[in-house]
């Protein structure tokens, strides 16, 4: 591994944080019970008290922290709203002495989260593994989570689905695409998950710096959260109970990982209370790759009426 200061990854990770700090969040760490600890980037306290916005909560998906994947949500989004950007459980600083592994853990986490925080009502947007959390929180609290958006989300994700996905990627098992070991692995993750190609001009040393900077902390316990998504069944069969929210479902047209036949059968699963807007040229990060579109698609349902 190399030195944290001939380290992209380590530098760049020292621009993102800066870029959260300069939007006005702060590095906290919370104990939400005696098991388990979650940090966040959040708006400072007496800061929440002065201004009356809306509040927004970013759950990121399945593989670098948080800062790796909201930075131009943030940018854009706390000019108007109270923006609460905690890691998942295992990823960043989060942690637990808790044995629960699953999607629903992940819920009942940021849930005690928010309470902790004394934040009544909030809307939630969550991205791929993000968005399977985002379901959780708004059935466990529709008095509390307001509107709903999953960005990229395999939420109806069947056993046929994730086989589908094996075979695109050409590996015999999902923890080698989900949690890379290898520069050879990250290109395979990568290609399927951006729709530009530049990857493949990358060196592997640079690659390499990435995968160990970003996938290697917590791999055990992060295999482990994979095999517990509740969510996907044992069989072809998907039970997903419609949603009280108003939903938004966000995705890009050359989505590799959740395509995008996906997206239209989940919002048949949402019923009358999801709507699916669909992002050109665009493949399974939209909110990095269009990040301007992403953003005016949420900011507009968010701000305007369903």
């Amino acid at each position: 591994m190399a030195p944290s200061f001939l380290s992209f990854a380590s530098l760049y990770s020292v621009y993102l944080r800066r870029c959260f700090a300069s939007s006005g969040l702060t590095s906290q760490s919370i104990d939400i019970d005696d098991e388990t600890t979650i940090h966040l980037w959040a708006p400072k306290p007496n800061q929440t008290a002065q201004e009356q916005k809306p509040t927004l909560v970013l759950l990121h998906g399945f593989g670098p922290s948080a800062i790796w994947q909201w930075r131009r949500q943030v940018q854009f989004f706390t000019p108007h709203f109270h923006v609460y950007v905690p890691d998942l459980i295992f990823f960043g600083n989060s942690m637990t002495k808790s044995k629960e592994r699953s999607e629903v853990f992940q819920a009942l986490s940021v849930g005690k989260l928010m309470e902790k925080l004394q934040v009544e009502k909030y809307h939630v947007m969550g991205t791929s593994y993000g968005g399977f959390v985002a379901y959780h929180m708004a059935k466990m609290w529709p008095d509390k989570v307001e509107k709903v958006v999953i960005a990229s989300s395999g939420v109806n994700m069947s056993k046929a689905d994730n086989m589908a996905l094996l075979k695109r990627s050409n590996l015999e098992n999902i923890e080698d695409f989900m949690l890379p070991e290898t520069a050879t692995q990250l290109r395979t993750l990568t290609r399927l998950a951006v729709s530009k190609r530049a990857i493949t001009m990358i060196p592997d040393f640079f690659l390499n710096d990435f995968v160990n900077q970003l996938y290697s902390e917590n791999r055990k316990e992060k295999l482990e959260l994979l095999k517990g998504v509740t969510l996907v069944q044992g069989d072809d069969t998907v039970k997903l109970a419609p949603l009280q929210q108003d939903v938004l479902l966000l995705w890009g047209d050359q989505d590799q990982i959740f395509p995008l036949r996906m997206a239209h059968e989940l919002k048949e699963l949402l019923g009358k209370q999801a709507r699916l807007e669909v992002i050109p040229n665009t493949s399974h990060v939209p909110q990095i790759e269009n990040s301007a579109q992403f953003n005016n698609i949420v900011n507009g349902f968010l701000c305007g009426s369903f």
